[in-house]
C-alpha cells in the first residue's frame, strides 16, 4: 500500500484506502484561506457498498492508495438486476446489482470484456472503456423538414437504453456512444 504523499494526490479517480474499505473520489477540492492551513475536501464513493461519503483531510493526514488489482472480466448475462460476470483469468463467477454498477447497465452487452477492479480478491467494480459501440433497434423514421438545426430523436439500443441521436440514424445502424455522459459521438461503418 502506497502513501499519498500531499493533498494534491487525491483527486478525481483516485482509489484511497479508509478504514480497509476502498473508496474512489468522485469530486475533489483543495481549499487555501488566509488565516487557515490548506485542506481537502473530497466526495468518496466505498466500492464495495456503493455508499457516498464527504470527508475533508487535513496536511499530516495518512492518506494510503487502495490496493487495487486489475483484470478483464465477461459480461455474460441479466438476470432481472442483476449483472452477472466471469473472471477471464480464473473464471469465477461473480455479480453485481444494479444499484453497485449504476449507468454501466446500459451499456454493457453480453459477451463484451469489461476491466475488472478487485480489492483483497474480491471483485468490487467493473469499468466500460470510454466508447462503447451498440446497434440500434427501434428506432422512428427521420421526418423530412425537421433538419433546422441539431434535430435529434430517441432510438433504443441493443441493451434497451434510449439515446438521443442525429435523424438520420435507422434501425439496425451501429452508433459509437460516450460511456460516461451517455451520449451520441457517431455512426459506425461496417
Amino acid at each position: 500500500m502506497t502513501t499519498l504523499s500531499s493533498l494534491k494526490d487525491i483527486r478525481v479517480g483516485v482509489a484511497i484506502d479508509i478504514d480497509a474499505q476502498p473508496y474512489q473520489v468522485l469530486w475533489a477540492d483543495f481549499m487555501r484561506t488566509a488565516q487557515r492551513k490548506p485542506v481537502m475536501r473530497t466526495k468518496l464513493r466505498n466500492l464495495i457498498t456503493g455508499q457516498v461519503l464527504e470527508k475533508t483531510f487535513k496536511p499530516g493526514d495518512k492518506v494510503a492508495e487502495a490496493d487495487l488489482q486489475r483484470g478483464q472480466a465477461n459480461f455474460m448475462y441479466r438476470d432481472g438486476d442483476n449483472f452477472n460476470f466471469m473472471d477471464n483469468a480464473t473464471f469465477e463467477q461473480f455479480g453485481f446489482a444494479l444499484d453497485q454498477i449504476g449507468d454501466i447497465g446500459n451499456y454493457v452487452k453480453e459477451g463484451s470484456d469489461v476491466d475488472l477492479l478487485k480489492f483483497n480478491g474480491n471483485p468490487v467494480a467493473v469499468l466500460l472503456p470510454p466508447k462503447v459501440e451498440l446497434q440500434v433497434i427501434e428506432a422512428p423514421p427521420g421526418v423530412k423538414g425537421d433538419s433546422a438545426a441539431n434535430v435529434t430523436k430517441q432510438v433504443k439500443v441493443e441493451t434497451g437504453h434510449l439515446v438521443n441521436v442525429p435523424l438520420f440514424i435507422r434501425e439496425g445502424d451501429t452508433v459509437r456512444i460516450n460511456t460516461s455522459t451517455g451520449d451520441y459521438v457517431e455512426r459506425v461503418n461496417k
